[in-house]
């Protein structure tokens, strides 16, 4: 075919089958009218390099758009750059901060502590929870601050075991 010729058949083509060309390329890409242009203009494109395909007397031209468009289209689809891509009109949320596992660990501090002696656990809820010193916390419960220094690492100990059973680690 001479260029004249070719130029003919591309003028023809696109008058011929650009508007259907276009409705089937923006359904195949989901409404994306940005991908449907790309699809039509790489589809046209490809028939522009190979104008011998679109003789009419060997075939439906239209039928070659629409199959090249249908593959030029998968072909994006399966692409790496359109999988990382992702289109929205509004940035993304931030993340809330998730307190699921602040409050199970407490939930497992509380019924370890259940699982303590009252010594204990009256030791380790002064000095600990309820943040007295050493010296205040012996006033209260009435006892020498070296009893409570030695409770206190007894039952850190005793908590410590007891959170073990239940699966907690560091």
């Amino acid at each position: 075919m001479t260029d004249g010729a070719e130029d003919q058949l591309m003028r023809a083509l696109h008058d011929d089958h650009a508007a259907a060309l276009w409705s089937y390329a923006l359904r195949l890409t989901g409404g994306d009218r940005a991908r449907a242009e790309d699809v039509v203009q790489e589809t046209l494109l490809r028939a522009w390099k190979h104008p011998r395909v679109l003789d009419q007397t060997r075939g439906s031209a239209r039928a070659w758009l629409f199959t090249v468009a249908r593959r030029i289209a998968i072909d994006d689809w399966r692409s790496a750059a359109h999988r990382s891509e992702v289109t929205t009109d509004s940035p993304p949320e931030l993340a809330a901060p998730d307190d699921t596992d602040r409050a199970l660990q407490g939930w497992l501090v509380a019924e370890a502590l259940q699982g303590l002696s009252k010594a204990h656990r009256e030791v380790l809820l002064l000095c600990y929870f309820q943040g007295f010193s050493v010296a205040d916390a012996a006033a209260r419960l009435g006892i020498s601050a070296g009893t409570v220094k030695s409770r206190t690492h007894y039952a850190l100990r005793a908590l410590k075991l007891a959170l073990e059973e239940k699966g907690v680690t560091r």
